[in-house]
């Protein structure tokens, strides 16, 4: 038995136990990790450098890209030196850190997605308003309320989760530092604060969700109006790359956290705390990039233009 006040440390789960698997996971979340950098980096490089990208919706998925590497960074790191060292150990305040990040990015993350859905439902459901109801001003005050939220939450949440005292030793069921795993260390009837805060911030997510349901059936209804055939395909080509991306980041979640626990296992567990915190960062650049023609095009200009002066910087140099 321990108290909090003695903890130094924490023991995260390792994904294996074999020694000469354990450079596996780490050449593989080294790969996803680069991926996800490469891919949310030339996200943000392009809607900053494009002009033609300074738009509301890419404006909103400039945030999404910075979420996106802020919460791949806040994972896999500290994973991937586990598994390149052989060790399980993270530093308490390391842990509290953790905590705090997942839940303050994913949290934005989350608030993001929902303004997404209201700039599509605005964009093709009072296309005429778009201007005035989705200006630049309203769109950074939109922005400032998603992370003020997230931050806001999640200090909540850490300073809540962290003032329990922990009896049950200091072995995390997880390869990261998460609430659910640090409550099932507190002591028994000591950590109802901290459910009443999860049932608050599960309150909020849920009016989110149905904020998003009801901005696509309006959007649906509208596109069924649209006369052509082409005009409907345009304007709901538009709500694909957003639509993909929440129901990954939704239905993994739900998945993670409501799965029946006749099926849970540590295992089990391990890999989808994988797909809902490691998957969608790396992912949803794809996503855009792929079924965003606009933002495709730039990509390639950016690409284009780093390429041609990558190889007339030797010759500079030369001379």
């Amino acid at each position: 038995m321990s108290n909090s006040s003695s903890i130094t440390q924490f023991l995260l789960l390792p994904f294996t136990d074999t020694q000469e698997l354990q450079l596996l996971p780490f050449w593989l979340f080294l790969g996803i990790y680069l991926a996800a950098l490469l891919g949310n980096g030339l996200i943000i490089t392009t809607i900053a450098c494009d002009q033609q990208l300074h738009t509301p919706m890419y404006f909103f998925l400039l945030n999404l890209a910075l979420l996106d590497l802020g919460s791949i960074s806040t994972t896999l790191p500290k994973s991937m030196a586990n598994s390149l060292w052989d060790t399980r150990a993270i530093y308490y305040a390391g842990c509290a850190a953790q905590v705090f990040f997942v839940c303050f990015l994913f949290g934005a993350e989350y608030y993001i997605l929902t303004v997404m859905a209201y700039d599509r439902y605005v964009a093709i459901c009072k296309p005429l308003h778009y201007g005035t109801l989705l200006g630049s001003r309203a769109c950074v005050h939109m922005a400032a309320a998603a992370w003020a939220t997230g931050f806001l939450s999640a200090l909540l949440h850490t300073a809540n989760t962290f003032s329990l005292p922990l009896c049950k030793g200091n072995a995390v069921d997880q390869f990261f530092c998460e609430i659910p795993q640090i409550l099932k260390l507190s002591c028994s009837n000591s950590y109802l604060s901290e459910l009443g805060l999860i049932m608050v911030s599960a309150c909020l997510v849920f009016m989110c969700f149905i904020f998003i349901l009801l901005s696509y059936v309006q959007i649906l209804r509208a596109v069924l109006r649209i006369p052509s055939e082409q005009g409907r395909h345009k304007a709901f080509s538009t709500c694909l790359p957003h639509l993909a991306v929440v129901s990954l980041f939704v239905s993994t979640l739900i998945f993670a956290y409501l799965k029946p626990h006749s099926i849970s296992c540590p295992s089990l567990d391990l890999v989808v705390s994988v797909l809902y915190s490691v998957v969608p960062p790396a992912v949803n650049p794809l996503i855009y990039s792929m079924r965003t023609q606009e933002l495709k095009d730039s990509i390639r200009k950016v690409i284009s233009w780093v390429s041609v002066n990558t190889e007339k910087l030797p010759i500079t140099l030369h001379k």
